[in-house]
């Protein structure tokens, strides 16, 4: 029914600071007419309570399981660190509710394989946050390469800064699981994972690559206690390979923070013309990006300009703008039935090209997706 409004419970809200309280409530918030806020959980009752005072919503639950069994949930949003993901999202779903969950869907391939299963075999929708593939930007270059803008799609090439790998971390309690490859957050699953969500969507599937995962950085600095911690995260993912079209790809993502705000520059390159796609870092997901074109003869690049059909009634601000569209399209799937939303199939699909770089930065070979 158009009308219906799904009520939601917020697990992981850190006020001021955390991604659900940056992104996700003022994106629910502008979908007032979808969604409505039910409450929150976190570790603690006495930090639900403190969230839930500070932005304003009616409940703060005891625990996760009491949320998760709340009759008056119908979305449970995961916004947890990584490793917990699993547990949460298979009893949310065990519950019969519907799910979104942040990127990424799983520590590792099997278990982003096995929540896609149980949420198949349930019948409720999950949902994963690769929200890059639905800022502005994205969408309106998904158009540009599938009209023929540079003709045939002859190759692509991708540098960009990673961020948080570059040495120190601000916060250790924070921060400081994610130079940790075990904990499944690294460079290569956060930005790495959400540019190759997006390159997806653009360019079509990956047949085929080669990589070196590299952690030249084996310590870093967390500057609120000085302490050195060490680092088995990569903070180099160098990645060559071949899209289902032939095309040649190459991506290169460094640890931390580009000098100039140049931080993200893409290029595609085809038979009629070119686009560069650049930002001021590799997090495809939660920054303003620029599209520059040229075709044929012309020998300047000139800005590509989003169309405001693109971004008229969605919150103007990044990280909310993307994370209230993909909310967008799962009511819309709910309602209708329909998959407009990142689902945790495709979720499944991006974790695999991750297993893929692994695999083949570890064999030193070429590695062939299924």
């Amino acid at each position: 029914m158009p009308g219906q409004r799904f009520r939601v419970g917020i697990v992981g809200l850190q006020p001021g600071r955390s991604w659900a309280a940056r992104a996700h409530i003022p994106a629910l918030n502008a979908l007032s007419e979808s969604f409505e806020i039910v409450g929150v959980a976190n570790t603690s009752l006495a930090s639900a309570e403190k969230a839930a005072g500070a932005t304003g919503l009616p409940r703060a639950f005891a625990s996760v399981a009491e949320l998760i069994a709340a009759p008056e949930i119908d979305i449970v949003t995961v916004t947890v660190k990584v490793p917990p993901h699993l547990e949460i999202v298979k009893a949310a779903i065990g519950a019969g509710k519907h799910v979104y969950c942040e990127w990424p869907l799983g520590n590792g391939l099997a278990e982003a394989e096995e929540l896609a299963a149980l949420a198949r075999s349930k019948g409720v929708l999950g949902v994963v946050g690769t929200q890059a593939r639905v800022a502005p930007e994205i969408e309106y270059l998904r158009h540009l390469i599938a009209d023929g803008f540079v003709g045939e799609v002859l190759s692509t090439t991708l540098v960009a800064r990673g961020g948080g790998w570059g040495g120190s971390i601000s916060e250790k309690k924070i921060y400081a699981y994610l130079l940790d490859r075990a904990n499944g957050a690294t460079m290569l699953t956060i930005p790495v994972g959400h540019t190759l969500a997006a390159l997806r969507d653009v360019l079509g599937d990956i047949a085929e690559v080669s990589a070196v995962l590299a952690t030249r950085r084996p310590i870093a600095l967390a500057v609120d206690t000085r302490e050195t911690l060490p680092v088995s995260a990569p903070d180099q993912v160098l990645v060559s390979g071949v899209l289902a079209s032939g095309a040649p790809l190459s991506i290169h993502y460094r640890g931390g923070a580009a000098r100039d705000d140049n931080g993200l520059v893409w290029e595609i390159n085809g038979t009629e013309g070119d686009i560069l796609i650049s930002g001021p870092s590799g997090h495809t997901q939660m920054v303003q990006l620029s599209l520059k074109g040229a075709r044929n003869g012309e020998k300047v690049f000139r800005p590509l300009e989003v169309p405001a059909s693109y971004r008229s009634g969605w919150p103007e601000d990044v990280e909310p703008g993307n994370v209230a569209r993909v909310y967008a399209r799962m009511a819309r799937d709910v309602r209708e039935g329909t998959r407009s939303a990142p689902s945790f199939e495709d979720a499944v699909a991006v974790h695999r090209i991750i297993a893929a770089i692994e695999r083949a930065a570890e064999s030193g070979s070429r590695t062939a997706l299924a």
